[in-house]
């Protein structure tokens, strides 16, 4: 193994993870295949397969065969250069993995099928290395190599034309991708009658049975409202208000509430003012010129010592027959409040507004 720091912490959870997909199988298989070609023994375990394979001269011995066996092979790969290192050095032992990793993809090898060199050369991910040889063997495979192989099969193409006829055929069946129920039972499952909706009508139910909840729209069995109390049954469509009497129109039936135990007592609200009883019409000639009590009272008033003056006609004065001087004077018609006193004015008692 390389000399390197432990890992710790989650480093150590993963790392334990990538080796557990470690295969004893594939291991096996990628010997048995490499010691055909090239003739090198890798030995067994991941320890030893790691120190064979970490100076990286094996895997550029095993390129070198596999671009001399194949005749087929793709043109980048054919003049690709391999010349390896043999010098006992980090550097150069990793520059031989870089020389086979190179060569794997040129040859056909998916790019993000390649191992990093570290993963090999400081034994971080074993399991990755097999992989990568495996598809190099696969690739030797699809373009014709002469010696032995390993590594599944590789794909290959497979173009089908269907006629007209045999396209419309398939838009009526339903592939497997939509799902299939082969094998699928409901054997012992019950679920009850079949209820025909459509059988249903509502007009050949009977009056009686109108008001009936059938089982089918559930049960209330052992159900209990024992104890409770709602009071007598509210028939709202059965209140007619012209059929009241006009005494009972004034008053709330306990429908409406309860007002037991409630008392105004003491409270005074004064006489009923019917508004609606007063008409102009009604009062006399000389009436209309009174204010009521109910505007209030100006008894103890006094206006001694006003004068107004002489009637005024609004429609007889124009005002284009005021002079320059006069029109910056107010005249007598307007009013005077000479020797106007509110001397012992009061204003009568508090106004009701109930009354």
């Amino acid at each position: 193994m390389a000399t390197r720091v432990k890992d710790m912490g989650m480093d150590r959870v993963l790392g334990s993870k990538l080796h557990s997909k470690y295969d004893p199988h594939t291991e096996a298989e990628v010997a048995h295949w490499i010691k055909a070609v090239t003739g090198d023994d890798i030995g067994q375990g991941p320890d030893t397969v790691q120190r064979a394979l970490r100076n990286g001269q094996i895997l550029v011995r095993l390129a070198k065969a596999v671009q001399s066996g194949t005749s087929n092979a793709p043109p980048q790969a054919k003049g690709y250069k391999i010349k390896g290192n043999t010098m006992e050095v980090p550097f150069k032992q990793m520059e031989n993995i870089e020389i086979f990793l190179k060569f794997c993809e040129l040859y056909g090898v998916a790019k993000n099928s390649l191992f990093p060199t570290v993963d090999l050369y400081e034994a971080r991910n074993m399991s990755a290395v097999l992989a990568n040889i495996l598809l190099l063997g696969s690739e030797c495979q699809r373009h014709g190599f002469s010696g032995p192989t390993c590594g599944p099969k590789p794909t290959e193409k497979h173009h089908v034309n269907f006629t007209q006829e045999q396209l419309r055929a398939g838009q009526g069946i339903i592939g497997l991708q939509a799902g299939t129920n082969k094998l699928a039972s409901q054997s012992g499952m019950s679920f009850g009658a079949t209820r025909h909706i459509a059988d249903i009508k509502a007009d050949e139910m009977s009056q009686e049975g109108q008001g009936i909840i059938g089982l089918q729209a559930g049960t209330n069995k052992m159900a209990s409202q024992k104890g409770m109390a709602m009071g007598a049954v509210r028939h709202i469509a059965d209140i007619r208000a012209d059929d009241m009497s006009q005494e009972g129109q004034a008053m709330i039936g306990g429908q409406a509430g309860w007002n037991k135990g409630a008392t105004q007592k003491g409270m005074a609200m004064g006489a009923v003012r019917h508004i609606a009883d007063i008409k102009s019409d009604d009062m006399s000639q000389e009436g209309q010129g009174m204010i009521g009590l109910q505007a209030g009272t100006n008894k103890m008033a006094s206006q001694k010592g006003m004068t107004f003056g002489q009637q005024r006609h609004i429609a007889d004065i124009r005002a284009d027959e005021y002079s320059q001087e006069g029109q910056g004077i107010i005249n007598l018609q307007a009013g005077s409040n000479k020797g106007a006193s509110q001397t012992g004015m009061s204003m009568g008692k508090s106004r009701k507004i109930v009354d």
